[in-house]
C-alpha cells in the first residue's frame, strides 16, 4: 500500500489523532478517527436508505472525524482525483 499523508487534526493532543490519508494504489481514502460510542453506531447501523443494507457489516467501521479537518478531506478529494485522472 502506498499512503500519501495528507492531514492530521490540528487540535491532536498525545493519545487523540484523527488522521486522513489517501491510498494511491488503490485511489482511496483512507480516515482514522474516533470510535463512534455505542449509542452513535446502534443510530447509523438502524438507519434505513434505500438500497443499503440493514446494519454494518463486519467488513466496515463508524468513525467520527471532527468538522475542523474538512479542509483535509477536501485536499484528499482532490487529490485521489488527480490520481485517478492520471490512469
Amino acid at each position: 500500500m502506498s499512503l500519501q499523508f495528507i492531514g492530521i487534526d490540528p487540535n491532536t493532543g498525545d493519545h487523540e489523532s484523527p488522521t486522513v490519508w489517501i491510498d494511491q494504489e488503490r485511489k482511496e481514502i483512507v480516515f482514522q478517527g474516533w470510535k463512534p460510542g455505542p449509542a452513535l453506531e446502534a443510530e447509523c447501523a438502524a438507519f434505513e436508505v434505500p438500497g443499503h443494507a440493514h446494519g454494518i457489516p463486519d467488513n466496515e467501521a463508524v468513525i467520527r472525524i471532527p468538522a475542523r479537518m474538512v479542509n483535509m478531506i477536501r485536499e484528499a478529494c482532490d487529490a485521489v482525483e488527480r490520481a485517478t485522472d492520471v490512469q
